[in-house]
């Protein structure tokens, strides 16, 4: 699958729910943002049915996100569904890891390859500050999860104001090191005003290059997050 730029259309994005069990300053206000009501969230057929079509069009990479997709009621079936579609080769999930002690085996038995994790400092009480309550002891737990289960490689992201040398991007850095992790730093959005910069270690952000389509928790196919062209999977189905 190409676009009109002659990119290769590779790579699913599946965004499976809004929520989140914490509340990043970066990601949004301290007051929270308005939620999707349930009737408006794709369910698990429709999601298939949209995974399907997308693989059957070329697609062969697919990462289930969010919000916090472990927090998604039945995430392991569906994580099984798409699991069983035949002609994915990456299948990945990017989460912030609170819950992934409780739900790493339970993943990769049902066909998840690996993991992304958001880790942006290893202070626990700035990280607590970063994500307004948040556990880094069980983001740690996660990841010791994760490895003990296969999800590998793990891919570390961390979230930087301008720069790698920043003290938690180089305390990260040393972490990731230390325990046989990827770290790939990303430079925090202006999401009012349209601005991304290319992730660090990864091909984020990279337009010229970009390989991806993007399904929103309410069934919207998007070409990219900062991208006003969209369209219904529910209308078009």
């Amino acid at each position: 699958m190409y676009d009109k730029y002659n990119r290769r259309i590779n790579y699913l994005r599946i965004s499976v729910t809004d929520r989140c069990n914490l509340r990043c300053v970066y990601c949004m206000p301290e007051g929270g943002v308005p939620m999707l009501k349930h009737e408006e969230i794709l369910n698990f057929e429709e999601i298939l049915n949209v995974a399907k079509a997308a693989v059957g069009k070329g697609v062969d990479k697919i990462r289930i996100t969010g919000g916090e997709p472990l927090v998604r009621k039945g995430i392991i079936d569906l994580v099984r569904m798409i699991g069983g579609i035949e002609g994915i080769a990456d299948f990945s999930m990017t989460t912030n890891a609170i819950l992934l002690e409780q739900y790493a085996e339970e993943l990769k038995k049902a066909g998840l390859h690996r993991v992304n994790i958001s880790l942006d400092t290893m202070d626990a009480e700035r990280f607590n500050q970063i994500t307004r309550g948040g556990d880094i002891q069980k983001v740690f737990a996660g990841i010791e999860a994760a490895k003990k289960a296969g999800l590998e490689p793990i891919k570390i992201n961390c979230v930087i104001k301008n720069n790698e040398q920043e003290p938690d991007a180089v305390d990260v850095a040393k972490y990731c090191k230390e325990n046989g992790l990827h770290v790939r730093f990303i430079t925090e959005m202006d999401l009012e005003k349209g601005e991304f910069s290319i992730v660090h270690g990864g091909s984020g952000g990279d337009c010229g290059n970009c390989n991806r389509i993007r399904l929103t928790a309410n069934g919207m196919i998007k070409p990219c997050l900062f991208s006003d062209i969209q369209y219904s999977v529910r209308e078009l189905g």
